[in-house]
């Protein structure tokens, strides 16, 4: 965005040296022997004013943010990325002084609302609260056939803010009451359970697949629009289960309608430490659902300082901290640097599962 300013502002400034070397010309048709005087002045005046343009470009440019801003979360609300973006973007406005706006874009599982950032402006102005499925959409494109909806490269990291494993959660009413009865249940009844997920490849749908290819189990994928939606199907009676992040069911837990059965993290979870995780369970798949902010990746360095130490401010404030953990989801933030490679070792771990399951409906 400085670049723009800067070069759009030399435009400007060329155009009105030519302006004035052209009244110069006429000056010394109009007077002779005094033109070269008044040329001098003319060059003298074109060379300040595009200096004074050029120092207002850069305080332009300086001044950001000078109006609000847009976070795109690319799920309903009710999911994580709902959960997280709220405080986190109430938190930013703060830090920034200009109102960060949620805006959801839901739809393919993220994708719509992903491809939208990496296509927007790259001025700071539009923000992505990304999930893990920022990973895994590009090289499900690529599993289909199908166009790129976008590419990793057109994206920018500026922070992590949470990372949890994924859990197993079914109705409270539901005939299994732990994860080895569940598992009999499903060999029992081949194709008899259904899954819901927030789209096909995204954060719901392969912890699901990792756990059918590892168990041999044979159950139905019905996709939604988000985790918001699929837990309400989950609720409703129109799905068996759900592989989610605990931020999207704690509620129901405490409430009595929702039972976890088992985590596909390595540690105990901190909202639910009674849960069994797979791997402790002898089943070795992991998978943890974390969230972050992106931008497009042409984002100027200056904007994109002020928006880490914004996103770092909001991640360390004391109410964010309160509503998200309150929610199942404790803060496990990576500033940029940091985020960048753990995300690039994330992805390419993700393309091999993606390409290990190959094409589903």
């Amino acid at each position: 965005m400085r670049r723009y300013f800067i070069r759009r502002s030399a435009e400007r400034a060329l155009q009105t040296f030519g302006t004035i070397r052209g009244i110069a010309a006429l000056s010394v048709r109009a007077i002779g022997r005094d033109a070269g005087t008044h040329a001098s002045t003319a060059t003298t005046l074109a060379a300040m004013t595009a200096s004074g343009m050029l120092t207002e470009a850069r305080a332009q440019s300086d001044r950001f943010p000078s109006r609000a801003l847009t976070m795109v979360v690319p799920f309903p609300p009710g999911g994580v990325a709902d959960t997280v973006g709220r405080p986190i973007a109430e938190a930013m406005s703060r830090a920034l002084g200009q109102s960060v706006v949620v805006e959801n874009r839901a739809g393919a599982g993220g994708a719509i609302g992903m491809s939208h950032v990496a296509r927007a402006k790259p001025d700071g102005y539009t923000l992505l609260m990304a999930l893990v499925s920022i990973s895994t959409i590009p090289v499900a494109d690529e599993v289909l056939g199908r166009p790129p909806s976008f590419n990793l490269q057109q994206l920018r990291p500026i922070a992590r803010i949470t990372a949890d494993p994924t859990v197993l959660a079914v109705a409270a009413d539901a005939p299994y009451k732990n994860y080895a009865s569940f598992e009999r249940y499903a060999k029992d009844n081949p194709g008899k359970l259904n899954f819901g997920s927030s789209g096909n490849y995204g954060t719901m749908h392969v912890p699901m697949e990792m756990l059918k290819l590892a168990r041999d189990l044979k159950m139905t994928h019905v996709p939604y629009k988000g985790a918001g939606p699929a837990v309400l199907g989950l609720l409703s009676g129109e799905i068996n289960l759900v592989a989610t992040g605990p931020a999207s069911i704690l509620s129901h837990v405490k409430a009595g309608k929702i039972r976890v059965l088992a985590h596909w993290g390595k540690e105990p979870l901190q909202s639910m430490p009674d849960v069994p995780s797979l791997d402790g369970l002898g089943i070795p798949v992991h998978f943890s659902q974390w969230s972050g902010i992106f931008v497009p990746s042409e984002t100027p360095p200056m904007v994109i300082n002020q928006l880490r130490q914004a996103a770092k401010q909001a991640a360390f404030d004391p109410k964010v901290q309160a509503a998200i953990t309150s929610a199942g989801s404790p803060i496990q933030y990576l500033d940029a640097p940091e985020f960048a490679q753990f995300w690039a070792e994330d992805a390419k771990a993700l393309a091999e599962v993606v390409r290990r399951i190959g094409k589903v409906d």
